[in-house]
């Protein structure tokens, strides 16, 4: 990224030497996301990250409804367990446009059933957001049941939604071929998977247009206005690249990270695992518990003076004033609830280091209250 901040730094819509150069970085790491992902390069959308894709997302889609069928009121289709960047921007659009949102929970594992969300299609529904994979527990969804399911109900009923999936906590990290999923849009954040911070996508299938979010320029073929950052983008670009030729052993890497986690934490009492058992429908590298006795937010303290970060679903513990919806939608208590997550420079020896020093931190806490 460093040449892109210090030499090359020419916008890059422009046609003069150093325009050309900041343009020619900027296609190439088009085409390293676009290949990770298995879609084509034009249906790459580079964003300020997967929030502005998500909120692009959902606007655009309903802006493209009303602007086909005036007179209808618009309906959108989501779990209770999306992404807040998501969720937030549904309720934002209802309360502007008018309409209804159906909101479809999921069971105690964070699995959405394909046919709660297909049967939740109207003649009025303009988008489904579908997650891939959960950013709390790991989920992984069935998006390929749960497309077809959709698409044969929105034939069935005369609907023509878009399909929005939150792809940002799976790409990187599993196998993901939005060509193959059939999704219309797709949000993907580059920070996922080691990539800076501010930089992301949204796939946009080809064919389709949707409303920009961002005015005022033409940039990234109009679909996105402002001045692109190119070197977030090179670093977007390269991260992508990496992860593609080393997934299969950064994943395997990963799960026994969290496996080896989980072990020592079932030893543990009171400590309990919440989401999907079976590996085929987890994440390789996101681990949520809770503890049935001690609160989220004084072992996450505890946890950091001992060098260990980790994160916890609970409103004292976050930006929010509420609890994590994921949880609460699941069943399970935000409150008590801790999300370890493990990544690119995770060492064995790091989630080895994890099961004694959470045993110890409960131990010391448990004490306190005697």
């Amino acid at each position: 990224m460093l040449p892109y901040l210090r030499d090359h730094y020419a916008d890059p819509g422009r046609l003069h030497a150093e325009g050309l150069t900041t343009r020619v970085a900027l296609e190439v790491a088009r085409e390293q996301v676009a290949g990770l992902l298995g879609v084509r390069p034009r249906e790459i959308v580079f964003t300020s990250g997967g929030t502005e894709a998500a909120n692009t997302g959902v606007f655009g889609a309903v802006a493209r409804a009303v602007d086909q069928s005036p007179e209808r009121a618009t309906h959108i289709v989501a779990s209770a367990i999306e992404h807040s960047c998501v969720g937030d921007s549904i309720e934002s659009v209802v309360a502007q446009r008018g309409g209804a949102s159906s909101i479809v929970g999921c069971d105690a594992e964070g699995l959405i059933d394909p046919q709660e969300i297909a049967s939740a299609i109207r003649p009025e529904t303009a988008l489904v957001a579908l997650q891939l994979a959960n950013h709390e527990v790991g989920s992984v969804q069935p998006v390929h049941e749960a497309v077809r399911a959709i698409r044969a109900a929105a034939k069935e009923c005369g609907a023509t939604p878009l399909i929005l999936c939150d792809a940002a906590s799976g790409v990187g990290h599993i196998p993901v071929d939005l060509a193959a999923l059939d999704v219309d849009l797709a949000i993907i954040s580059a920070h996922k998977f080691g990539g800076p911070k501010g930089a992301g996508a949204m796939f946009v299938r080809r064919g389709l247009r949707i409303p920009p979010l961002m005015l005022g320029g033409a940039q990234e073929r109009a679909r996105r206005a402002g001045l692109e950052d190119v070197a977030a983008m090179v670093g977007f670009g390269v991260a992508a690249q990496q992860v593609a030729t080393n997934l299969e052993n950064e994943s395997a890497a990963n799960f026994a990270q969290t496996d080896l986690i989980e072990k020592y934490c079932n030893g543990i009492e009171g400590v309990t695992r919440v989401g999907p058992l079976d590996p085929a429908r987890r994440l390789p590298h996101v681990l949520c518990i809770t503890i049935n006795d001690v609160e989220a937010e004084p072992v996450l303290l505890a946890l950091d003076a001992r060098g260990i970060a980790v994160h916890s679903g609970s409103a004292c513990s976050s930006e929010v004033l509420e609890p994590s919806p994921v949880l609460l939608a699941m069943g399970a208590e935000a409150d008590r609830s801790l999300r370890v997550s493990v990544g690119w420079s995770t060492t064995l020896a790091d989630a080895a280091a994890f099961g004694p020093a959470l045993e110890a931190v409960l131990r010391d806490l448990r004490q306190l209250r005697r």
